[in-house]
């Protein structure tokens, strides 16, 4: 789902639409241990308490695999490691598969489209319009959404006795870190988890030594959408207010509270430049009256690739570097 339906679904939702992850550790077959029993005590003692890099765990005799809250307050218990998985939620699917367990996945959404390995998954719709009857046939174990689904298509999940994870896209880029490590949790893939979050933070600390505090920051739009529908961008207590942000730049809508713009502000702060996905670029630049911003006169109107803005990810490193680098010209 992109943000611009999400935004004309709910003008106070943050949750929208990942990089490349470092390799997971895999544990080894410890059998030829077994003739030593010392040793292989020892080994056991060792992984069980220092290895938490290779991420896997097994709860003890009788106890659930998972038992804690989710992003709702939801009291959620998961009996067993999860091997039957629905994502309801591009950035879930794009973050199961950078932790290396997409060989779980059974079901995503219409939306989920990334990487393009999703593309052999058996789709359940849309996160508008979901047939609960028919993502159940394909007798999950555990369903990951994020905060577009219903309650009332979650009740019917939980009926059937499936456990429902939600993991909410948060307002700032860092959070990711946290829904990182949740599902690093919930997949059995800490190891995983630690070492992509590792990354990621080496990332954004490199675009963060790319702004020069001494420059006046250029005004940026985001256009999340436009037209007869009505014109909405990113507010300020979103990531993508952030994206902007660590770029360089100033985000013209950073003191609005929802996602929907008037035209007479946006013609009010006439900005610097402005971004907009590749596939609505031309449309908009022919579009009256945005004709008549100065930064599509001057032909300073960029397309992005959506996947890098429009959900919470470490593919939000590229729309900072493509964003610096415009404004920097």
């Amino acid at each position: 789902m992109t943000i611009k339906q999400l935004a004309q679904y709910s003008a106070n939702d943050t949750s929208i639409r990942w990089g490349k992850a470092a390799s997971l550790f895999k544990w080894y077959n410890c059998n030829f241990m077994k003739r030593i029993a010392f040793f292989f005590t020892f080994s056991l003692l060792f992984l069980a308490c220092g290895n938490r890099g290779a991420g896997d765990r097994t709860p003890a005799a009788g106890a659930n695999f998972f038992e804690g809250k989710d992003a709702y307050g939801r009291e959620v218990v998961i009996p067993s490691e999860p091997q039957r998985i629905i994502s309801l939620s591009p950035a879930i699917t794009e973050i199961t598969f950078l932790l290396h367990s997409e060989d779980k996945l059974v079901g995503i959404t219409d939306f989920c489209d990334y990487p393009p390995e999703t593309s052999r998954i058996q789709r359940v719709g849309t996160l508008l319009n979901i047939n609960v009857e028919s993502l159940l046939k394909l007798q999950p174990d555990l369903i990951l959404i994020g905060s577009v689904v219903s309650k009332k298509d979650v009740a019917k999940m939980e009926e059937a006795q499936v456990p429902v994870y939600s993991v909410k896209a948060e307002g700032h880029v860092e959070d990711i870190f946290t829904t990182i490590g949740k599902l690093g949790v919930i997949l059995n893939k800490q190891g995983a988890a630690d070492s992509l979050i590792a990354s990621y933070k080496s990332d954004l600390q490199q675009v963060k030594n790319l702004q020069d505090s001494t420059t006046e920051r250029k005004s940026v739009y985001y256009v999340v959408g436009f037209g007869d529908a009505g014109d909405y961008t990113a507010p300020g207590k979103s990531f993508i207010n952030d994206i902007i942000q660590l770029a360089g730049g100033r985000n013209i809508a950073e003191q609005l509270q929802t996602w929907s713009i008037s035209r007479e502000f946006l013609f009010q702060q006439d900005p610097d430049y402005i971004f907009i996905r590749a596939e609505d670029r031309d449309a908009f630049c022919r579009t009256y009256p945005y004709t008549k911003l100065n930064a599509v006169k001057a032909g300073r109107v960029y397309p992005i690739n959506s996947g890098w803005i429009d959900q919470l990810s470490p593919r939000n490193i590229e729309a900072i570097k493509l964003i610096h680098s415009k404004i920097s010209e």
